[in-house]
């Protein structure tokens, strides 16, 4: 990574032609040009957005974890452009991250159909499926020819690389099917476009809960997904890269809570919030441990009469320790694989008991 922050700064600095310095920029990913602005003067990074152009600047910014400090190097109407070329949901992730003043004043810069899309998104719960849909999908009518279907994707493409999965409605706007993109190409002109829809794809509305479809969305395996409203409109798309995102957030959030936290801790938080997080489960812990004690001092009399028991006393607790280490990773590895669920979590705990019970034993 530091030699590939080597060349890129290189590149950005040199004084050869500006065309062929964006040529050769662009042999790299977004991502990976996002990493290098840290390293660069605040003068170089505005000569490599003049270079780049606002489209591609507007990707590089929707890779970036601390936004704010580089949209405070633009003036409001640039940093406007740019997140008004962002699709919906990763506008959003941006604004989220600028203070109030700064988001109030850019976002009275942009679009109307722009902040008709940001609402739209906000409308919905974070624990919602339309709080994290995208506005980057292609679709179309079903009463189109297959030559029309071809010229308005064409069209669309223009503004939305989401291609792969084209998404048809009816005369009444409302959700179809799908059409595979290849199917689309392949297909002769003199064809019905209703032999290439497909009526059988998976939909999802806006409003169901993430945590209870994602497995559901990951085991599709599809480019995208339409998300609907309530009347069965087409209103946003839930794609692949959303689905790895989500599921990464849900496994964070499950590794967090077998720790023994409420919730995954975040690194810009406040001591004072990292302890509230965490203070429950110990609190539920000092209750257990209290009654462990009480049932130990039952035998008082025994360590009086036998004090080397007390040597061992140590060393049963962290046997039991280690068990329920074992059980916690073995459960973390089944949750990884998505191979527990709601029909068999009570079957998993049981077989745990069982296996700690009978190691115990041994």
């Amino acid at each position: 990574m530091e030699e590939l922050n080597l060349i890129l700064k290189e590149i950005i600095a040199a004084s050869y032609d500006n065309e062929l310095k964006k040529t050769q920029i662009l042999q790299y990913h977004e991502n990976d040009i996002a990493s290098v602005l840290e390293y660069l003067t605040k003068e170089e990074r505005l000569a490599l957005y003049n270079i780049l152009g606002d489209e591609i600047v507007s990707v590089i910014f929707s890779y970036l974890d601390n936004v704010e400090e580089y949209i405070e190097e633009i003036s409001n109407k640039k940093a406007a452009d740019l997140i008004e070329l962002m699709d919906a949901d990763d506008a959003i992730d941006v604004l989220e991250e600028l203070d109030e003043e700064d988001r109030d004043k850019i976002i009275s810069l942009m679009e109307p159909e722009v902040i008709t899309d940001i609402e739209l998104i906000n409308q919905y719960e974070d624990n919602e499926l339309g709080s994290k849909m995208t506005n980057n999908f292609i679709i179309i009518s079903k009463d189109n020819t297959i030559r029309s279907a071809m010229k308005s994707v064409i069209k669309q493409a223009a503004d939305n690389d989401n291609v792969s999965i084209i998404y048809v409605e009816d005369d009444s706007k409302k959700y179809y099917g799908t059409i595979d993109l290849r199917d689309l190409i392949i297909a002769r002109d003199g064809e019905s476009l209703e032999k290439i829809i497909k009526q059988n794809h998976p939909t999802f509305y806006a409003t169901e809960d993430i945590s209870d479809i994602i497995t559901k969305l990951a085991d599709y395996g599809l480019e995208s997904y339409p998300v609907l409203n309530d009347k069965d409109e087409i209103i946003g798309a839930f794609t692949s890269e959303d689905v790895i995102e989500e599921l990464s957030e849900e496994m964070k959030d499950d590794y967090a809570k077998f720790a023994g936290l409420t919730e995954e801790e975040d690194l810009s938080e406040s001591v004072f919030q990292s302890v509230k997080k965490r203070i429950p489960w110990l609190s539920i812990l000092l209750i257990l441990s209290l009654l462990v004690s009480l049932l130990i001092s039952n035998f008082e009399g025994v360590v009086s009469a036998i004090p080397i028991i007390v040597f061992f006393q140590s060393l049963i607790l962290g046997m039991a320790g280690n068990t329920g280490t074992q059980s916690l990773a073995v459960t973390i590895r089944l949750l990884t694989d998505e191979e527990i669920n709601k029909k068999n979590v009570f079957k998993t705990i049981f077989k745990e008991i069982r296996v700690g019970f009978l190691n115990g034993l041994l």
